[in-house]
């Protein structure tokens, strides 16, 4: 009888435990001396040799000493699209480099993080698929470095699902609608029309089309120097960098973007209130500037 009860109680402790456990943004993948374009072709090189899928690059806030490749996997991408609340977002996964010194940092987005936060209820659902890619993208990133360490800040696990970032703040499921279209086929037009045009000193970093589901997720580089990524990724930290850059996604006829005291916070979850009160404009601007790119003026109308 006693064993049994210790039995119990050793479950009951493994389950708190697990349930409790703190999961970071990023993945440091290592360091290297050599420069960013070198390191940028060796990363590109990983993932093309392990089957995975480049959708873009960029250098966040047009600095040299900052790159962003953006990627995904078949099954990822058709796994995530499934979940019907915006969960194509899940689809993008980002590797950062930063040069300082002449070194070079190369880190990645943590997908068991980011997969709890967007994918929530549906996360355990798909957990042997994720756990898969996990361990896959450690070994295409074996050639590239071995350190693997986790940084930015940690939230627990079970609480990512449900995370905001202070009381009365936003959450996943408090979407920024930036437009209502006729239907999907319109919203994709006006979207690709305006990147195409550079609206609002903006840039089409990467776009993945689910054509039968009418599903469209944009991301973009904040190209102003007043209130896009120059402004506001000093101040909330660069080496972060793999959290950009944002995203638009059409799921029908309605654009929609994360509400940016979510999307940053979740991305930077060690952020102090001082230093978010520093970018409190931040998320406006980002707001204003990605329904811009939803709206079609009169006179891009006619030029089209």
């Amino acid at each position: 009888m006693n064993k049994i009860v210790l039995s119990f109680v050793a479950l009951v402790g493994f389950a708190l435990q697990s349930s409790s456990q703190e999961i970071a943004p990023y993945i440091e993948i290592g360091k290297s001396k050599n420069s960013i374009q070198q390191v940028s072709e060796d990363v590109l090189t990983a993932l093309r040799e392990n089957s995975f899928t480049i959708l873009g690059t960029y250098n966040p806030s047009n600095k040299n000493s900052l790159k962003v490749i953006v990627f995904t996997r078949p099954d990822i991408k058709n796994t995530v699209v499934k979940v019907a609340d915006r969960g194509a977002l899940a689809a993008a996964l980002k590797i950062g480099l930063v040069q300082k010194n002449d070194i070079v940092s190369i880190s990645y987005t943590n997908p068991d993080y980011f997969f709890r936060a967007y994918l929530r209820d549906s996360y355990d659902q798909n957990k042997f698929t994720f756990d898969k890619f996990s361990k896959d993208l450690r070994t295409a990133f074996a050639s590239v470095g071995n350190d693997f360490t986790p940084f930015g800040g940690a939230l627990e696990a079970d609480k990512l699902k449900k995370y905001h970032y202070k009381i009365m703040m936003p959450y996943f499921t408090d979407p920024v609608t930036l437009n209502e279209f006729s239907s999907f086929e319109e919203g994709l037009r006006v979207i690709e029309a305006n990147l195409k045009a550079g609206k609002g000193e903006t840039l089409q970093v990467y776009k993945i089309l689910y054509t039968d589901e009418k599903v469209a997720v944009f991301g973009v580089g904040l190209r102003s120097k007043e209130d896009g990524e120059a402004h506001f990724l000093p101040i909330i930290g660069e080496d972060h960098i793999a959290a950009m850059p944002y995203e638009i996604i059409l799921q029908g006829k309605t654009a929609t973007m994360l509400h940016g005291k979510y999307r940053i916070a979740l991305s930077w979850p060690d952020l102090t209130m001082g230093t978010f009160m520093k970018i409190m404009s931040t998320p406006g601007d980002i707001e204003d500037t990605l329904e811009g790119l939803c709206i079609m003026s009169e006179s891009d109308k006619n030029s089209l």
